[in-house]
């Protein structure tokens, strides 16, 4: 005879009477329970944020929450935690995200009518949990590798209406610098921050408002130069130890320097290991007269490549202020696959203009762009290392595009066999009113 924990008995004992635990129990999953408002509130949450839910959603949302707590229960008898400083930036990036989109601290309490406390101790157990599964997959699929036989198995037996269509895609290597800023505008920006510093301290301007009405960090600017509650290794490193030394929420930092220009910065609330600080970001103006310096200056290193006396990769190397580049012959790594190939809209709007018309080897004339993650002017020229075309994936061009088709299809397979194999060894309960669906799974009910 199966033996149950108290808790479930008391699940159950609730069900049959028809009784509420808290709102109303509908499933139980081991000695979880699901109740009606999780689901409500799940489908409240979909339905803000528009996302589709397949079906009824009613019957979907519970099965989905099920599958979870089959997960979670697994990565309880095999130890799998998720790691709590990783749970902590995701958080205050969500909560830094819809402080953002809604206005202010007190607009999301007002509109979640919750404190932020509470918001935030429930985004805690929602993205722990959302860690742990995602872990504890990548456990179970971590030994899925099919072998270059495989593959190409895989590949012949598709339909050709199902190998997929290869966009057109372009390696690109790239040199690019800063044009060089006079020490007279340095000064003048150093200049305004240190007014900035005076008027705050002498209490005849708010730091909050100045930053609304001058900080170059558009961003956060909007908040008053508020960044939320970020840990150290969230900021760039001059930054971080300056803000973090910080102690007295009246005074202003020294003006701080670092890739993004000058700031200076105030503290507003530490909490353990993390801080939530504002600051006022200015960037040196850079003249036409200087830009015009640094195309000179990239035209000449150009024109040494052309006519063969410096290679692209050494004039990289010598030349290029690229970090993210430099060491790598400056070839460019697109951030969301972690190859060398971009779709042309992957790219920044300048480059992807530059080689469009570019043959594989060519070099681009020297152009100025907006580096990304600085947000500042630089002065580039770029060489198209690679293109393809649009095509179907073939096993010669796409190995790898196609290899991840079939690790994917592999692990979605061995995780819906895990589930139905998980569904017969767990102890699950669904409400009589809760059972009149098209279970994807349909091993939910079992049969007595």
């Amino acid at each position: 005879m199966r033996k149950y924990s108290a808790i479930v008995l008391l699940l159950l004992c609730l069900m049959a009477k028809g009784q509420s635990v808290i709102d109303e129990v509908i499933w139980v999953v081991g000695d979880e329970a699901i109740l009606r408002s999780e689901v409500e509130e799940e489908r409240l949450r979909a339905q803000y944020e528009g996302t589709t839910i397949p079906g009824d959603p009613y019957c979907y949302i519970p099965e989905q929450m099920a599958i979870q707590k089959l997960f979670l229960h697994q990565a309880v008898i095999d130890s799998v935690e998720a790691n709590e400083s990783s749970v902590s930036h995701q958080v205050d990036m969500r909560l830094n995200y819809y402080i953002n989109q809604i206005g202010s601290k007190e607009k999301m309490e007002e509109y979640f009518r919750k404190t932020s406390s509470e918001i935030r101790e429930e985004m805690m157990t929602t993205v722990r949990n959302q860690m742990i599964i995602q872990q504890m997959q990548q456990k179970l699929t971590a030994d899925i590798k099919p072998t270059p036989a495989d593959i190409r198995r895989y590949y012949n037996s598709l339909p050709l209406d199902s190998i997929p269509v290869m966009p057109a895609q372009v390696e690109v290597q790239i040199l690019s610098f800063e044009p060089p800023v006079p020490v007279e505008e340095t000064e003048r920006v150093k200049q305004r921050l240190r007014e900035f510093t005076e008027r705050v301290q002498n209490g005849s301007a708010d730091f909050g408002m100045l930053a609304r009405l001058y900080s170059e960090d558009t961003e956060s600017a909007k908040r008053g130069g508020e960044l939320g509650f970020v840990g150290k290794g969230q900021l760039v490193t001059e930054f971080a130890d300056v803000a973090f030394n910080l102690n007295d929420p009246k005074r202003v930092s020294r003006i701080v320097q670092t890739e993004y220009g000058y700031h200076i910065i105030q503290l507003i609330e530490k909490k353990g290991e993390r801080i939530n600080c504002r600051h006022i970001l200015l960037r040196p103006r850079i003249s036409a007269t200087d830009k015009v310096h640094a195309i000179e200056r990239l035209d000449s290193i150009r024109h040494q490549i052309m006519v063969d006396s410096l290679q692209f990769e050494q004039a990289v190397i010598q030349f290029s202020e690229d970090k993210n580049t430099v060491m790598n012959a400056g070839l460019m790594i697109n951030p969301n696959t972690g190859s060398s190939r971009f779709e042309y809209q992957d790219l920044a709007p300048e480059i992807a203009k530059q080689i469009y018309n570019l043959n594989e080897g060519e070099i681009s004339q020297p152009f100025v762009m907006i580096d990304q993650a600085k947000n500042r002017e630089v002065c580039a020229i770029v060489k198209v290392k690679k293109k393809t075309d649009v095509h179907r994936a073939n096993l010669s061009d796409d190995f790898q595009a196609i290899k991840a088709m079939l690790e994917t299809k592999m692990s979605q397979d061995f995780i819906h066999d895990w589930i139905i194999k998980k569904q017969k060894t767990t102890f699950i309960q669904i409400d009589p009113e809760w059972r009149g669906c098209d279970f994807e799974y349909p091993g939910w009910i079992h049969e007595k």
